[in-house]
């Protein structure tokens, strides 16, 4: 049997040395995409037993796809390789619903041994960020809550996009809604984060890893 893969990295070179690490006999990487949205997508309508995705894509990034397909299909079983080595991603990302995270700089025998590891059942955090991210997601449990966490999926694709440039009615044209719909969010976003301006917003979804 060959475990069926799907790449999510919106840079080429990267998607390339995955394709390297995982020329294994047991995996197959069966498709390749460079956004959020497309990671949606492929992961709707390909059999898969592995995602492989980045936490910064452009578009929607990568924990908020790992929310909605998780959500399609709560057995989905989604690994993040991604530069970001602060706890706070990887804590998001568990959240959201993924089997592991790892960081780029890692040794190609690491993602290896947390597809082994996800496909077994278990869950693979990388070891430097294992227990501050252990001790979050209890937290999390007990009932903590980031600002992100209160804001829906529809905001957070809404902060992304303005975050990214987009005009509100480029938004509604994306996300297939009225340019009153796009306006509407945007204002309980501010309203929700406690900020005034687009340029405080696209700081904040930076900050937040909402985008590169």
């Amino acid at each position: 049997m060959r475990w069926r893969i799907l790449l999510a990295d919106d840079h080429a070179v990267v998607l390339e040395g995955l394709r390297r690490i995982l020329n294994r006999p047991e995996f197959e990487v069966v498709g390749a995409v460079t956004n959020g949205r497309a990671l949606v997508e492929a992961a709707s309508n390909l059999r898969l037993d592995v995602i492989i995705a980045d936490v910064s894509m452009p578009s929607l990034n990568g924990i908020e796809a790992a929310r909605q397909i998780c959500k399609l299909n709560p057995k989905s079983k989604i690994i993040f390789l991604t530069m970001h080595p602060e706890a706070i991603f990887a804590v998001q990302a568990m959240s959201a619903g993924a089997s592991g995270y790892v960081l780029k700089n890692a040794a190609g025998d690491e993602l290896i041994t947390a597809i082994r590891e996800v496909l077994e059942g278990r869950t693979y955090v990388t070891p430097s960020l294992a227990e501050p991210v252990m001790h979050a997601l209890q937290a999390r449990r007990k009932g903590s809550q980031g600002t992100t966490d209160r804001l829906t999926s529809r905001q957070r694709e809404v902060l992304q996009l303005l975050a990214e440039g987009r005009t509100p009615k480029e938004i509604a044209a994306v996300l297939n809604v009225s340019y009153r719909t796009v306006e509407f969010h945007k204002y309980r976003i501010m309203e929700t984060l406690g900020l005034r301006t687009v340029a405080a917003l696209a700081a904040y979804a930076a900050k937040q890893g909402i985008v590169a």
